[in-house]
């Protein structure tokens, strides 16, 4: 499965945590991430990880052309909803694709522990029939 993951700056230490956590279960599946977010968790995982630009620079639209085309299976979007952020209509782009094209997403540790142990279990191989 391709994993889209992102997470904004207050949120990337947790995002390494969860990445550390989950490991194992990430380790068996395909992960793209905006370019500071992939950079960060590969340095505390030793996971390959397929970076796009940093958000804020195009990297979010980037991800969001992936999930416009049907090639990510579940997006974990650590986001911190306290600070406004300038490129917060890329935040909803992302929000609005996931809605449309049935793809699982996260935006919280609850929730993406929730969908990472899902897929773990094979609850989300609905998505390689969906795809094809």
């Amino acid at each position: 499965m391709n994993i889209g993951m992102i997470a904004h700056d207050a949120k990337k230490k947790l995002m390494q945590n969860f990445c550390i956590a989950y490991r194992g279960i990430l380790s068996k599946n395909n992960l793209y991430a905006t370019g500071t977010t992939g950079r960060l968790i590969e340095e505390v995982t030793n996971l390959s990880v397929h970076k796009y630009l940093a958000g804020h620079l195009g990297g979010e639209q980037q991800l969001g052309s992936q999930i416009e085309h049907n090639q990510i299976d579940l997006v974990i979007f650590l986001r911190d909803p306290l600070t406004p952020k300038s490129h917060e209509p890329d935040v909803n782009n992302i929000f609005q694709l996931c809605d449309k094209h049935n793809i699982p997403l996260a935006t919280n540790l609850a929730t993406a522990e929730l969908l990472i142990k899902a897929l773990d279990r094979g609850d989300l191989d609905w998505r390689d029939i969906f795809k094809s």
